[in-house]
């Protein structure tokens, strides 16, 4: 690989890397709202002389950085957008913006890669090919990357990489695993239809809440019952809604969840089970299901070949690290839309830290970072693209 100390250079800017997660952090957005996220990215990559285009997918943020070196484009992408969560922690860089906060790590990963543009375009000299950098909205379940890929983001792209903090982790962990990464989502709606009526006189109604509370426990069976003990499924009823006073047995009830799957196969045999059950409690207490199934996004799946190129190189630059190779979530990521076609790499840097208090779990509102993540992710996905435009250039 090129001879270039990424750990050092990392290093050397985490005090920039560092700044802009704090005022990220500071001044979250909600999915497409990010405007003045994306005008401080913007900013920052214009300052480094790279071509620039503003209000790809609505918010959205891209640069070219053409290498000195014939070669594959490597797209690489940061999502921008935070959550509807009051943040509870007590830090100078705590959220000002009541109700909103970054719980997920989107603000560590917008600095981090605008520190990968940075050493990189100080080595342009040194690239194969051409670096598209992504800055994505609206990554939490609002369709940012479907949106930036309708605006053409995925055109001339050969590679992607893309990565994650992880509190689930602690710093000094890599989770680089090839082939399923993050499981497929759908959300579920179901609508219980039965006889309302007096709750003195059960037996003149079909109570809708009787069936729903039975096809909850029923779709525990789902899994356990009808999948393949190694793989992987959840089925998770997270919203129950019925009536509206004691004495009343209500018409209907709601309920709503979400489905989780990797393989397709799993993700069919699921669906079936999961439909078949609804439909047949439902009938068998003297109601009626009504189901809606969106598909929010497909699995991220990791191509082998660009996998082993990140493994290969976070080896090479962090000797001590552990590096997991069998990692999995059953959460979901967007970032599945720009990598359903094209071969890539979605890796995760350990980011937790109990001695500190900072292994707060993802989407919590004491969520926060120990931010000694910074550079190694930094340097990880700074030479991961050089990594792999130089294999690819050479092929």
């Amino acid at each position: 690989m090129t001879a270039i100390d990424f750990r050092k250079e990392a290093q050397d800017l985490m005090e920039y890397t560092r700044s802009l997660r704090r005022d990220f952090h500071r001044h979250p957005e909600l999915g497409f709202q990010e405007h003045r996220t994306a005008g401080i990215v913007a900013r920052e990559l214009r300052e480094l002389g790279l071509d620039v285009q503003e209000g790809v997918g609505k918010t959205g943020v891209v640069a070219l950085l053409k290498g000195a070196h014939p070669g594959p484009t490597v797209l690489v992408r940061a999502d921008m957008d935070a959550l509807p969560i009051q943040e509870e922690n007590q830090t100078d860089y705590a959220s000002e913006n009541p109700g909103v906060m970054h719980a997920c790590g989107h603000d560590a990963h917008t600095a981090m890669l605008l520190t990968v543009a940075r050493i990189l375009s100080a080595h342009r000299d040194a690239l194969h090919g051409t670096v598209k950098f992504v800055f994505q909205p609206a990554e939490e379940g609002m369709g940012g990357a479907e949106s930036m890929v309708k605006d053409g983001v995925l055109e001339g792209v050969d590679y992607v990489l893309a990565m994650h903090v992880w509190n689930d982790r602690p710093v000094g962990w890599l989770g680089i695993v090839p082939g399923p990464a993050m499981a497929a989502a759908e959300r579920f709606q179901i609508r219980v239809i039965g006889k309302g009526g007096h709750a003195a006189h059960p037996e003149l109604t079909e109570d809708p809440v009787v069936a729903a509370a039975h096809i909850v426990t029923a779709l525990q069976t789902v899994v356990s019952r009808h999948v393949d003990p190694l793989e992987a499924a959840v089925v998770s009823v997270t919203m129950l809604q019925a009536g509206t006073a004691f004495n009343i047995v209500p018409p209907e009830a709601r309920l709503e969840g979400t489905i989780r799957t990797f393989e397709p196969d799993v993700t069919r045999e699921v669906r079936m089970r999961f439909q078949r059950t609804v439909h047949g409690v439902a009938q068998g207490l003297g109601c009626r299901a009504e189901i809606v199934l969106d598909d929010l996004t497909p699995a991220v799946i990791n191509d082998p070949e660009v996998t082993k190129i990140v493994q290969e190189t976070a080896a090479e630059l962090f000797p001590e690290a552990e590096i997991d190779t069998t990692h999995r979530t059953m959460g979901s990521e967007d970032m599945a839309f720009m990598m359903y076609n094209i071969p890539g790499c979605y890796f995760f840097v350990g980011s937790a830290n109990p001695a500190k208090g900072l292994d707060a779990p993802h989407h919590h509102p004491r969520f926060d970072i120990d931010e000694d993540a910074l550079p190694i992710g930094v340097a990880l996905m700074a030479a991961s693209i050089v990594a792999v435009g130089e294999r690819f250039a050479a092929s």
